[in-house]
């Protein structure tokens, strides 16, 4: 009798995690430094019309730009961050620009870090979104060392990952 309470118990925890996911209209993801990094920030994504609003702000950069992906798992466990994966590409396309036809759903570009290591990036995504099969929810946040080139295949030669951080669903 316990363990039939503890079942129903469990499926229904299980359903109620999965319509919050697939109901989400905000999603966050606080991004912390790889072993030797001091890049720090957070990412917030909104549901908007025509897509998904994305704003980051990202300290401890040096200055210039820094590739700015989603990755296939929310997994920041390892001192590099590998354990994220690569790419998320539930489409399974090239790499490209954020404002290409083709691209990985996870392209963002380069996030374009100041004098003093800040950087704001703001823009609304129409591939990625917060629910359904696609969703960009238990995925990771990926800040790289260098540049996104926008072309090197699979990554974009961006280099080490400096920050890392899992997607999680906001408070509205």
């Amino acid at each position: 009798m316990k363990a039939g309470i503890l079942v129903v118990a469990s499926m229904m925890a299980v359903a109620l995690v999965s319509a919050q996911a697939e109901s989400a209209t905000k999603a966050v993801a606080v991004l912390s430094p790889t072993k030797g990094s001091s890049v720090a920030g957070s990412v917030t994504f909104t549901k908007v019309d025509g897509g998904v609003k994305i704003v980051a702000d990202v300290t401890g950069l040096t200055p210039g730009q820094h590739g700015f992906h989603i990755h296939e798992f929310g997994d920041c466990s390892a001192p590099d961050a590998t354990s994220a994966g690569g790419h998320f590409n539930p489409g399974h396309m090239q790499h490209g620009a954020p404002d290409a036809a083709v691209r990985h759903a996870g392209d963002f570009g380069n996030l374009e870090a100041d004098a003093s290591g800040n950087a704001h990036y703001e823009r609304v995504d129409t591939m990625i979104s917060l629910d359904g099969a696609d969703s960009i929810i238990g995925h990771g946040v990926i800040v790289h060392a260098k540049a996104d080139d926008l072309k090197t295949q699979p990554t974009g030669n961006a280099g080490a990952r400096v920050a890392c951080g899992a997607i999680g669903v906001a408070k509205p």
